[in-house]
């Protein structure tokens, strides 16, 4: 996701200071080289050698000579993107200020000024996110095209956000964005049917995948509005259902707020039973009367006929070639825009194995389910841009 990105890494007083290391991993771990400057208030908190040894980088603790915030962040710096974080309430201030007065934000002014994509993740107690001048400095910077990535409100401290959130934050602000100022409606994982208030019919599907192409189209500039039975992600607006017929509903729904397209990669419950109201008792013979759910792309196909739409497919024990016929009976019946095809073996699994069917070609992917979800988020893009 940042294969070949140089990141320069800001670090600033925050106590959140402390997660730098293995959000410095996490960017290298996707592909990124990264450089670390520090304030004084950090190097408090932070010793720089934990920062050298995370990135395996001299770390940046005062401005000299050679001008770093040049050699970093000037026209023909060596860094694509600077990422402060945290950022405290007083860097932001100072930013939205131009006060250069320690290596953070004396590489925010010069990367600003150069063209260099600057995005902050905020760290602080709540009353002082709150604060109404910090929050007039936050829109100001924003307003300048830094982006902000939001903290997490918990136990009165406006929190760090995630390492997932800042990484991909960071990778849609470097990366190309054929997306952009497109709405992409992603479903994801298992939907559960209610046989009583305490069972459920449902299957393995863990949402991986669906979560991958949802930040893959975050990442490629999308707005997403993600449909599943999960938690909250900080790449997508959350639509919580259970059921399949809530499932469809929560998607006819979203697409009515100006979807530009629609990726079906959830694992859809086929049968729905009549719920019994009170548990059904144990240590009886049970017989449930299975009833088939509605199809959900042919429920958006009928209620919106011109709609880009991506299918998945998910089989057992077929070979390429039954695999690929199965996935274009799906693509005619329903008109998609392509169907990515798999076998049921990469259920829960990180890696994953795929065919992209068309009409008139075949293509396979191999890797890791966030690269399936890049794949695809540029193949929709091509076919939203023709």
């Amino acid at each position: 996701m940042l294969d070949g990105v140089n990141v320069a890494l800001g670090v600033t007083g925050s106590i959140a200071a402390v997660k730098t290391v293995e959000l410095a991993h996490e960017l290298r771990r996707q592909g990124a080289s990264v450089k670390a400057v520090v304030t004084n208030s950090a190097r408090s908190i932070l010793h720089p050698w934990s920062l050298q040894y995370a990135t395996d980088n001299d770390v940046v603790t005062e401005i000299t000579g050679r001008v770093e915030h040049v050699e970093f962040c000037g026209r023909e710096g060596w860094a694509d993107v600077l990422l402060v974080a945290p950022a405290t309430a007083n860097t932001v201030g100072k930013v939205a200020a131009a006060i250069d007065d320690t290596p953070v934000t004396t590489c925010v002014t010069t990367a600003m000024g150069a063209g260099v994509p600057v995005v902050v993740a905020p760290a602080m107690h709540e009353p002082m996110y709150d604060h109404p001048g910090v929050l007039e400095a936050i829109e100001r910077v924003k307003g300048w095209g830094v982006t902000f990535v939001d903290p997490r409100i918990e136990e009165g401290k406006a929190k760090i956000a995630t390492e997932e959130a800042i990484v991909l934050a960071a990778a849609r602000a470097v990366g190309e964005r054929p997306l952009d100022g497109r709405h992409v409606v992603v479903t994801s994982g298992a939907t559960s049917e209610r046989i009583d208030p305490v069972r459920t019919l449902t299957n393995r599907a863990s949402g991986r995948t669906g979560r991958a192409v949802a930040s893959a189209c975050y990442v490629r500039g999308a707005d997403v509005t993600l449909v599943h039975d999960g938690p909250d992600v900080p790449y997508a607006s959350v639509v919580h259902v259970e059921s399949a017929a809530e499932m469809t509903a929560a998607v006819l729904d979203a697409i009515e707020t100006g979807a530009d397209a629609v990726v079906s990669a959830a694992a859809i419950s086929d049968y729905t039973v009549d719920a019994s109201d009170s548990k059904l008792r144990s240590g009886r013979d049970l017989t449930l009367d299975l009833e088939p759910t509605p199809k959900l792309i042919n429920s958006v196909r009928e209620a919106h006929p011109s709609l880009p739409i991506v299918g998945f497919k998910l089989e057992t024990g077929g070979d390429d070639d039954d695999l690929t016929r199965i996935a274009r009976e799906t693509l005619a019946r329903a008109g998609l825009s392509f169907v990515v095809a798999n076998d049921a073996s990469v259920l829960g699994s990180d890696e994953t194995r795929a065919l992209f069917v068309r009409n008139d070609s075949v293509s396979e992917f191999g890797g890791d389910k966030l690269g399936l979800g890049l794949r695809l988020a540029d193949e929709l893009a091509a076919d939203l841009e023709a």
